[in-house]
């Protein structure tokens, strides 16, 4: 199964958040990351607490970012942690998750992304995208070669849509996480769906 997860982006939401996440979390993706790096570790917390509700009611995994301590206060088991956060989580913290993930922008940072205990990694960005105008997409040659690097899942991230996913999926991602769609678009499940039946489509064509 290809999974799809949900990266949060409070600036690029086009209606209340809360209302938004309520959406996605009832559209029911592999998982929602609470990626709100301008909040302080107080606002983040508060946030994502109110999150947490929703995505329990929905019975859709929340995965915290960045915050392991916030993580642990509010008994989430998920955690994605940029790689120098991910360098300085002790021991004893690491074992308080079973879902660890990272974000890699190459074959040696997936690897040691890998040996440090990740459960899965991300790897962008593949494509062009408007949230990284500067930079073009490192392209399906560069996911494919970190998913060779690795054993735990890559998931990638930077551009995706219906009409690419097929591509990272074929290049050996086990998923794909998106941002903007998902705080956009006018009917999350249906998009969801969408993205789901492209590779589904492919897989048995």
């Amino acid at each position: 199964m290809f999974d799809i997860l949900c990266v949060t982006n409070r600036a690029l939401c086009n209606e209340d958040f809360l209302t938004r996440i309520e959406k996605v979390a009832a559209s029911h993706p592999a998982g929602i990351i609470l990626r709100e790096k301008d909040l302080t570790e107080q606002d983040y917390g508060e946030l994502a607490q109110n999150v947490q509700k929703i995505c329990k009611k929905q019975g859709t995994p929340l995965i915290i970012h960045s915050f392991a301590n916030i993580a642990i206060k509010l008994g989430c088991k998920a955690v994605h942690l940029p790689l120098p956060v991910l360098r300085g989580l002790s021991d004893e913290d690491r074992k308080m998750f079973t879902i660890l993930g990272s974000s890699c922008h190459s074959e040696k940072e997936a690897e040691e992304a890998a040996n440090l205990g990740c459960t899965y990694i991300t790897a962008g960005h593949v494509f062009d995208t408007d949230c990284k105008k500067d930079m073009p997409g490192r392209g399906l040659e560069f996911l494919e070669s970190v998913c060779k690097s690795v054993s735990v899942p890559v998931y990638a991230i930077g551009g995706i849509s219906v009409q690419n996913i097929v591509g990272t999926a074929n290049a050996g991602a086990k998923g794909a996480c998106l941002m903007s769609t998902f705080m956009q678009c006018e009917e999350v499940s249906s998009y969801l769906q969408n993205l789901k039946k492209a590779v589904e489509v492919d897989e048995f064509s």
